[in-house]
């Protein structure tokens, strides 16, 4: 179960946090998508938006893509690093 310690922490080390669904680049390249509000789903996808693993329903996955999509630039423009 995921604590309020453990929300601070992804909240911490976020690169960019939208509409309650904190981003973070991997080291790998890829993106880790966490929602910081019950029921804290994740998602791992790669930049462009393709999905490698997710605990996320579909509905879900496209909200947080269509998020991804309108926002990808702010960390690719490295505004938020």
């Amino acid at each position: 179960m995921t604590n309020n310690i453990d929300i601070d922490k992804i909240i911490e080390n976020a690169t960019m946090i939208v509409c309650g669904y904190a981003f973070s680049k991997l080291d790998d390249g890829n993106i880790r998508i966490i929602s910081i509000e019950p029921p804290f789903h994740a998602s791992i996808i790669q930049p462009n938006g393709e999905i490698l693993e997710t605990s996320m329903d579909d509905i879900e996955i496209e909200i947080v893509n269509d998020y991804w999509k309108r926002n990808k630039k702010f960390m690719e423009d490295g505004i938020y690093a």
